[in-house]
């Protein structure tokens, strides 16, 4: 047996499937093992070691999710990919489910098997959890940031659907990021979309682009975004926000791994992960008829959801010495550390608007901070927001323009009741020199 290719356990009892396999392998510089039974694969699992495993659905003494489920149990570093029946999108789920790194249908297309084999050899050299130490973090040393990090490491050996919930502000789209930065599609691109951004008669053309002449503006051919996602990773953000007839066609091309274009009649093939994300609840939206349940089923095959803030107030420290510590950054000043009183006021602020809601507060008591640090009153939270009466102006008196040729900043901090560092932060905010 060659020692110096990829070693590849190929599972299923037709001979002629086999053998299509083992050569398509074979032209990859591939070595496969063959089995045709769920028996003969477990045997072959303790023989030796594998890059890779290809397992059909039905096996003569059982089905392929028992050998997905056996592998991710005793071999979790293994990636796995189903052979399913043409159309069999419920089988493909449900390997997916059982932790299954991808699927191909039968009769099997060579270039998407190709695609999924080299993703799968390219995933099996990337230990666990490794990252590049340049791709976006999540903050936090929580049990519960610990778990998500744990799940986003085993959800990135995987090409299966994920669907990310949490409440705005939760770090739906940071989450997504990691997902693809610690895959096999790390290399590829990370598109975004925020569908409720875009007007429903445009949102066709974003995702699947469009011919030139399809329709009044269409002045050129555009490229969609599945096509601009090829070989990485297409984030759907808010996909509540879709119209129903765009949810039809983004099912069939997620059904189909292929698009087509408006103003076109073939359709384009397309290699993309899809992760979509929402702070609706899609189970409601669906019982409301706002939302397809076939498409829900599709996109939901994994579902992680990002806590809100309230659930992990323990985080908030580190969380506020990197927020503030960018925003000092953007303004070209020391950061404020937060006093004692602070941080306990933080500690106790519901944060309905969880992370982004942090990150505005901290950004507003900077500006308006007056001392060396960031008292309880700077947050203006409710529960500290000091009762102040503007003083009147003197009798008479009218605005003095400022002399454009002097620009004495501790005098124009004085006379506006402001620190030197409150007026510096508001001027760089202001793009003033």
């Amino acid at each position: 047996m060659p020692t110096d290719k990829a070693q590849a356990l190929v599972v299923d009892d037709e001979t002629d499937i086999l053998e299509l396999l083992r050569i398509t392998l074979a032209r990859m510089e591939i070595h496969a093992v063959t089995a045709t039974s769920v028996a003969e694969a477990r045997a072959r699992l303790t023989e030796q070691s594998f890059d890779l495993c290809l397992t059909d659905m039905k096996l003569p003494d059982g089905n392929g999710i028992e050998l997905i489920r056996h592998i991710g149990a005793r071999h979790p570093e293994l990636p796995v990919a189903m052979i399913t029946a043409y159309g069999n999108m419920d089988s493909a789920v449900e390997a997916m489910k059982a932790g299954a790194f991808d699927f191909v249908s039968k009769p099997v297309e060579l270039q998407r098997l190709r695609q999924l084999v080299a993703a799968a050899l390219k995933l099996s050299h990337r230990p666990g959890g490794e990252s590049d130490a340049a791709a976006p973090q999540l903050l936090g040393a929580s049990p519960a940031m610990a778990r998500i990090r744990q799940l986003i490491a085993k959800l990135a050996r995987s090409q299966a659907p994920v669907f990310v919930t949490g409440e705005s502000g939760t770090g739906k789209e940071l989450a997504a990021r990691l997902i693809h930065a610690q895959g096999p599609r790390c290399d590829g691109p990370f598109v975004a979309l925020n569908c409720g951004a875009i007007p429903h008669d445009l949102v066709e053309s974003e995702l699947f682009g469009h011919k030139k002449g399809s329709f009044t503006g269409a002045s050129s051919d555009k490229q969609g975004l599945f096509q601009a996602a090829e070989g990485g990773t297409l984030f759907l953000d808010e996909v509540a926000e879709l119209p129903l007839q765009t949810q039809v066609k983004l099912l069939r091309a997620i059904q189909e791994k292929a698009v087509r274009p408006i103003g076109t009649q073939r359709e384009q093939p397309v290699d993309v992960r899809l992760i979509s994300a929402s702070h609706r609840d899609l189970n409601a939206e669906v019982e409301r008829g706002r939302f397809r349940q076939d498409l829900f089923y599709r996109i939901n095959v994994i579902e992680l959801r990002m806590p809100p803030l309230r659930e992990r107030s323990e985080d908030i420290p580190a969380l506020a010495d990197w927020l503030l510590a960018r925003i000092a950054d953007k303004t070209a000043t020391a950061p404020l550390p937060l006093s004692p009183e602070a941080l306990a006021t933080l500690a106790r602020h519901p944060f309905p608007g969880n992370v982004r809601e942090l990150e505005n507060i901290l950004e507003r008591a900077t500006a308006l901070c007056e001392h060396s640090r960031i008292e309880a009153a700077d947050l203006y939270l409710p529960e500290t927001t000091p009762v102040t009466t503007a003083p009147a102006p003197p009798p008479d008196s009218a605005p003095v323009p400022p002399d454009p040729m002097q620009w004495d900043h501790a005098a124009a901090a004085r006379r506006l009741g402001m620190s030197q560092r409150s007026l510096h932060y508001r001027l760089t905010r202001l793009g003033i020199e």
